[in-house]
C-alpha cells in the first residue's frame, strides 16, 4: 500500500517526524541484524572470533579474479581496491549474485543460494546505476522493492517512510519521476530501496558519487555493530571515516587485507599508493623460504 498524504502540510509534518526517527536509529544504533542469535552474540568467545559475514573461495571471473579468497567478519567496514580498477567492482558484483564466477565458491552469512529465497533480504547491493526506470518516483520505486521483498504491508509503509527519510528524499520530490531529480535523486532512490529489508550486508560499489561528498558520507554512515559492507572504490582517500579496513586486489587475488589504523600507525595514506605501499611491506617482511638443497647421490 503506497501512502499518499491528503494534506501536503501534515505530509511534511509526517515525512519530519519519519526523518528524526531515522536519526534517533541512527544514535542508538538499534539494527538487529546477523543470522547468529543475540544470545549467543553475547559470547565473549563470538566477540574476539566474529564469524564470517562473507567468505569466497578460488573464485574465477575471467582476467579480472583469479583464485580470488576472502574472509569478511561480521560488522567489519571493508575497502575494497584492485589493480587494475575494475576487479573490486567486479568481486562485489561477484559477492551480490550479479555477475556468475567462472569456478570458487561464495557464502553470505553462511548460505550459497543468491536467489530471494536465499540470501534474500540480508543482502543488499548498490551500484552507480540503481536500474530504477526514469518514469519511476521515489515512492513507487521503493514501494516495488517492497513488493519484491514480500514485505507485509503494515511492515512495507513503516519501513518505507524510515527509508526515504534516510535517505532525505524531500517530500515534494517523492512523487515526481526520478528523472526530474537527475543522478542525485536517482542515487539517493536506490539507497532507500537497497536499505528497505535492513540488510546485515551491504555491497556497494562506488556508490552515491552524483552526491557533495559530506552528504555521501553521512548517508553511508549507517549504524548497527553487526552491519557487514563490503565498497568497491576507485578513490579510497573519500572513504575516509566510513570503512574499518582495506583490501587490496592484485592480479585477481588479495594481496593485502588489514585495518585502517595498520595504515595510519606505518605513515601511510588512505589511497592507492599507500595500501599498495603496506601491501609490498608486508611481502618484504616475510622470511624467504629456506632454499632446497640438492640430493647428494651415494656412491
Amino acid at each position: 500500500m503506497i501512502w499518499r498524504p491528503a494534506d501536503p502540510v501534515k505530509g511534511r509534518a509526517r515525512i519530519g517526524r519519519a526523518i528524526r526517527r531515522a536519526d534517533r536509529w541512527a544514535d542508538e544504533e538499534v539494527c538487529r541484524l546477523s543470522s547468529t542469535p543475540d544470545a549467543l552474540w553475547s559470547a565473549p568467545s563470538l566477540q574476539v572470533l566474529r564469524p564470517a559475514a562473507i567468505s569466497c573461495t578460488g573464485v574465477r571471473r575471467g582476467r579480472l579474479l583469479d583464485d580470488c579468497t576472502l574472509s569478511v567478519p561480521v560488522g567489519i567496514r571493508l575497502l575494497v581496491v584492485g589493480e587494475p580498477d575494475e576487479s573490486a567492482s567486479t568481486l562485489v558484483r561477484v559477492l551480490a549474485g550479479l555477475s556468475r564466477p567462472a569456478s570458487g565458491r561464495v557464502e553470505i552469512a553462511g548460505l550459497t543460494d543468491s536467489s530471494a529465497a536465499g540470501w534474500g533480504r540480508r543482502v543488499a547491493h548498490l551500484g552507480p546505476e540503481p536500474g530504477i526506470p526514469s518514469w519511476m518516483t521515489p515512492r513507487e520505486a521503493v514501494a516495488l522493492a517492497a513488493e519484491l521483498l514480500d514485505l507485509p504491508k503494515g511492515d512495507a509503509s513503516r519501513r518505507m517512510e524510515m527509508a526515504l527519510a534516510w535517505a532525505r528524499i524531500r517530500p515534494e520530490w517523492l512523487d515526481r519521476p526520478v528523472r526530474h531529480g537527475g543522478p542525485p535523486l536517482l542515487q539517493r532512490t536506490g539507497l532507500a530501496a537497497a536499505l528497505l529489508a535492513d540488510p546485515e550486508v551491504l555491497l556497494l560499489d562506488e556508490p552515491l558519487r552524483a552526491l557533495e561528498a559530506d552528504e555521501r558520507r553521512r548517508l553511508l554512515r549507517l549504524p548497527g555493530r553487526r552491519r557487514t559492507m563490503v565498497l568497491a572504490s576507485r578513490y579510497p582517500a573519500s572513504e575516509a571515516g566510513l570503512v574499518s579496513h582495506v583490501a587490496l586486489l592484485r592480479g585477481g587475488r588479495v594481496a593485502l587485507l588489514a585495518a585502517v589504523a595498520e595504515l595510519e600507525a606505518a605513515g601511510l595514506s588512505l589511497s592507492v599508493r599507500g595500501i599498495d605501499a603496506l601491501a609490498e611491506r608486508r611481502r618484504s617482511a616475510q622470511p624467504s623460504p629456506e632454499p632446497v638443497q640438492p640430493a647428494v647421490a651415494s656412491r
